[in-house]
């Protein structure tokens, strides 16, 4: 959803204090509601919101 950005880098953006709080911690990850991500790209990220 965030385009073609390494893991690496979606981590560092996962990690900003703007971004969604995650809705559980898991053993493999975080995870978020993907109307929460979706609404930080649209207002973060409009040129990936567009496609």
């Amino acid at each position: 959803m965030l385009g073609s950005v390494s893991r690496q880098r979606a981590s560092v953006i996962a990690n900003q204090r703007n971004f969604p709080e995650p809705v559980a911690v898991l053993a493999m990850g975080k995870v978020w509601r993907r109307s929460d991500v979706v609404a930080w790209i649209r207002e973060h990220r409009p040129e990936l919101a567009e496609g």
